[in-house]
């Protein structure tokens, strides 16, 4: 038998680093991707609250982002006659912004009460896609002072006018 080396064959085994650059690589790309998932989700997850006369004045209440606004429905002002939609104006702090909803509100949502609506302000009005008239024993706690100031309001503006 003959145990000589043949001279055409390759006797070097492939580098190591090689075959660690590939799980490498789908790493990164797998946490980036990742990290890029979890920032969306985290910033699409945060609706700022603010008063309607926080718009465009407080950090966080700007006009191109997803908003929680707090107002007390304008006496006069709900407007349902759209198929689907429910138009309203509320108040807070002396400025007034003009809502669209997009459903019925349901509820006890009426004129003369504090509201909160969830959306978006797109030219001046503010489109909801959510509106809280209830509010838990934990948002009172949390926001005593605004809900506070929001039901003095509304009982100002929309007392009874006597004749």
């Amino acid at each position: 038998m003959d145990l000589t080396p043949r001279g055409d064959v390759d006797t070097t085994a492939p580098s190591t680093s090689k075959r660690r650059l590939a799980p490498m690589l789908i790493l990164v790309v797998v946490l980036i991707a990742g990290g890029v998932i979890v920032t969306q989700f985290l910033n699409s997850a945060v609706d700022y609250f603010c008063n309607v006369d926080e718009v465009g004045v407080r950090d966080g209440c700007e006009t191109d982002q997803r908003i929680r606004l707090q107002g007390t429905v304008d006496p006069g002002t709900v407007d349902q006659s759209v198929t689907g939609i429910t138009a309203f104006t509320m108040s807070y702090g002396g400025v007034t912004i003009p809502v669209r909803y997009d459903g019925d509100p349901g509820g006890i949502f009426q004129e003369c009460i504090p509201v909160v609506v969830h959306g978006e302000i797109r030219n001046g009005v503010l489109d909801g896609d959510r509106v809280e008239v209830k509010h838990s024993d934990e948002y009172v706690a949390e926001n005593d002072d605004n809900l506070a100031a929001a039901d003095a309001q509304a009982e100002s503006e929309c007392a009874p006018v006597e004749t």
